[in-house]
């Protein structure tokens, strides 16, 4: 079995995300409790206000810090599948019949497609790196063995 696993360069996973947020939020409201006992009394809906924001947005990262795509040759199959914020595109492929081609220049992303089918890999990796990527999956494909498809 060979695969490739392609995924974005997140710093934080969701779980250290959460926690970063909640030692804002409470950092954040604690200054505005302050300030608001002290008689600045619109310090705390604004507060809420800015965490409310910061929270979407961080919610939208979260969403997405999880995406990935994974391309897998086993058993005579072809497996491409891109997951982007829980939504998993899957498309399968017979090695044999599999083109490789970028979908625009050397840096776009790189088009896998055979027998109707057509999926787009390439995008949590650099552009100036999609050209050897291409490059490697044909020389694997190459190298696999004709007719070893399942059911051929």
């Amino acid at each position: 079995m060979i695969e490739w696993v392609l995924k974005r360069n997140c710093s934080l996973t969701p779980a250290q995300l959460l926690a970063v947020y909640a030692s804002l939020c409470v950092i954040s409201l604690g200054i505005a409790t302050y300030f608001w006992m002290l008689g600045a009394t619109l310090v705390l809906p604004f507060a809420w206000f800015e965490l409310v924001v910061v929270g979407l947005a961080l919610l939208v990262y979260a969403r997405h810090a999880s995406d990935v795509e994974r391309i897998a040759l086993k058993e005579g199959r072809l497996t491409v599948e891109h997951q982007n914020g829980g939504r998993i595109e899957r498309a399968e492929f017979t090695p044999d019949w599999v083109r490789v081609e970028p979908l625009g220049d050397d840096r776009s992303l790189i088009e896998l497609s055979g027998r109707g089918q057509v999926i787009a890999v390439g995008r949590y990796i650099r552009p100036e790196l999609r050209r050897a990527l291409a490059d490697e999956f044909r020389a694997v494909l190459r190298q696999w063995p004709a007719g070893a498809a399942v059911g051929v």
